[in-house]
């Protein structure tokens, strides 16, 4: 289906710059974009990389644990399944303080690993067990402290203060991660 739109809004742009005799600007307008998508995958995947690296480090010198322990506790109260397997709550946790600090791309194995080892603690299935539900929804709605993704978009874009959104991100991933949760939480409670 995004396929079909990206295609209709191509040939729209194509129709309209060959009626209006626009297609110079539209030229123009077509490798400047390129020239910029590309400007921006670079400054990214410099920050993908750099955060990455600091998400091995905190895995090699114990820190992801010592997190996962400072976590336990509130995890243990959402994952009732799997509080007591010690892999699984490694995962969750490194997926969470990864997203805590805006990692997305980095959190992904993570998660992963996670979501695989939920469905382990399950018996297998093709359905999702309740403590992978609700970590699909706490990883979908993540909490971030620090946005590092976005302001390296930001900063790729030349924005003046690209970290200037943490107030606005605290309270929406705060109110997101809040509301998904109580959902979650209130559709397992009625289904049982």
């Amino acid at each position: 289906m995004l396929t079909v739109a990206w295609v209709l809004m191509v040939a729209l742009a194509l129709v309209y710059a060959l009626l209006t005799g626009n297609t110079e600007a539209l030229t123009r307008g077509a490798f400047d974009g390129a020239s910029q998508a590309v400007t921006l995958c670079i400054a990214m995947a410099g920050a993908l990389a750099l955060w990455s690296g600091v998400m091995a480090v905190m895995r090699a010198s114990g820190i992801s644990r010592g997190i996962a322990r400072l976590l336990a506790p509130l995890l243990g109260l959402l994952f009732s399944s799997a509080r007591r397997d010690k892999e699984a709550m490694e995962h969750i946790s490194t997926n969470v303080s990864a997203n805590l600090l805006g990692l997305g791309n980095a959190a992904t194995p993570a998660g992963v690993a996670a979501a695989k080892r939920l469905q382990q603690i399950n018996g297998g299935g093709t359905v999702a067990c309740k403590d992978l539900a609700t970590f699909l929804v706490i990883n979908t709605a993540s909490i971030q402290l620090i946005p590092a993704t976005v302001g390296g978009m930001r900063a790729g874009m030349g924005a003046a203060s690209p970290f200037d959104i943490l107030l606005p991100v605290w309270v929406t991933s705060l109110l997101a991660v809040t509301v998904a949760v109580g959902l979650i939480k209130t559709f397992q409670f009625v289904k049982g």
